[in-house]
């Protein structure tokens, strides 16, 4: 009998660790999934808050590039070429040998269409803004 209470009793101790041990194991899972569930809310939250792109906002880019032709660069432009020294600090005959070579030289400055698909600047409005840029630190 007492083989047999010995055997029935390490049997029970067998099972009792067994279900210690799967005990264990769920508490495990149990963690790792809460922290899942964790990590996925706080991934959740923060591509909640980022900003959306903001729209594309019309800034007139043409009817502006158009009124500096109108002011200065046609045959009959509203502003004397007086006005274009003083505002430019350079005769109009020279800013556009300056236009010229700058547009032989780099086809950056060539008006072309941008990532929306909406034509870009004039060539006199991107070389207005890289001289001053140079002459002024910053665009004015």
């Amino acid at each position: 009998m007492s083989n047999l209470r010995r055997v029935l009793e390490r049997q029970q101790q067998e099972d009792e660790e067994i279900r210690r041990r799967r005990a264990e194991e769920d508490r495990e899972l149990d963690e790792e999934e809460e922290e899942v569930v964790l990590v996925v809310c706080m991934l959740n939250q923060s591509r909640q808050h980022h900003r959306r792109r903001a729209l594309n906002v019309d800034i007139h880019r043409h009817s502006r590039g158009k009124n500096l032709l109108e002011d200065y660069f046609i045959p009959n432009s509203l502003y004397p070429v007086s006005h274009f020294r003083e505002r430019y600090r350079m005769q109009p005959h020279l800013f556009q040998k300056i236009m010229h070579d700058v547009c032989n030289y780099d086809t950056y400055f060539v008006q072309k269409y941008d990532a929306v698909g909406v034509l870009g600047l004039l060539l006199e409005q991107n070389l207005i803004a890289a001289l001053q840029m140079l002459a002024y630190g910053l665009l004015g």
